[in-house]
């Protein structure tokens, strides 16, 4: 999940990013919890409202072939739920989408920006729609589109009055999102020091049972990997980053 670094990071401050509202949109359930939930702990500590959207359910994890696709969808959002809570996330939305399946459809990109128009948020974190070829597990192909189907919904589609016109029936007005983080893109820009939260995101990843995220190796994996980060964005020796791609969408 690492991104080279391109020398340029700019630090995460609340101060020159007063972020109110943030929805974090991810292919499966757990996938946030590798990526980003110390910065989730970290921008809830502060007072920001952060959601999740969860595009898929999870069905196709674990690797268990007597336990039914169903009740491994369901231990996975319960997992996801858990662990959110542990960070201070109150809400997590599931859409349901097949499992290893999922393609760009604009159903999905109907789906997204639906949530967009509903919680108006000033940033939206979303996947990378570019392959990732330093981290290639990063760029499973459910990442893949869920990344293209949410960079569509940010920018045209939840802006857009005449994009999904049913939305509007609905009586969900345009929003446009003014900030878009990508997360396991192939270049950052941006680094969010979780020194302070890692133990946060170690708990968070440890509610995902069923998908090994309570091994003993994990908490050295993800603190090797942060400090690779923190390295990468200039932090001082020994502190933790996690990376992504910022874009102001004007």
């Amino acid at each position: 999940m690492t991104a080279p670094s391109t020398g340029t990071h700019r630090i995460w401050s609340p101060d020159t990013d007063p972020f109110e509202r943030v929805l974090i949109v991810n292919a499966h359930p757990d996938d946030v919890d590798f990526t980003c939930s110390a910065t989730v702990a970290t921008f809830v500590d502060l007072g920001i409202d952060v959601r999740y959207l969860i595009v898929t359910n999870g069905e196709a994890g674990g690797s268990d072939r007597s336990q039914s696709r169903t009740e491994m969808a369901q231990i996975r959002q319960d997992e996801q739920r858990a662990a959110a809570a542990s960070v201070g996330v109150q809400e997590v939305i599931f859409l349901g989408y097949p499992d290893g399946r999922l393609e760009p459809t604009i159903e999905l990109r109907r789906d997204i920006s639906r949530v967009i128009r509903r919680l108006r948020p000033d940033l939206v974190i979303a996947p990378s729609p570019e392959r990732n070829w330093w981290v290639i597990y990063a760029s499973h192909p459910d990442h893949l589109v869920a990344g293209e189907a949410t960079v569509n919904a940010v920018y045209p589609d939840a802006r857009n009055p005449f994009a999904h016109p049913e939305l509007l029936e609905e009586g969900l007005e345009p929003h446009s999102v003014a900030n878009l983080w990508i997360m396991a893109a192939p270049e950052s820009n941006i680094a969010v020091d979780i020194t302070d939260r890692f133990a946060a995101k170690v708990g968070a990843l440890a509610c995902h049972k069923s998908q090994g995220g309570d091994h003993p190796d994990i908490e050295v994996r993800m603190r090797e990997w942060g400090r690779t980060n923190g390295s990468a964005a200039g932090l001082l020796e020994g502190r933790m980053a996690e990376l992504f791609w910022s874009i102001s969408t004007g």
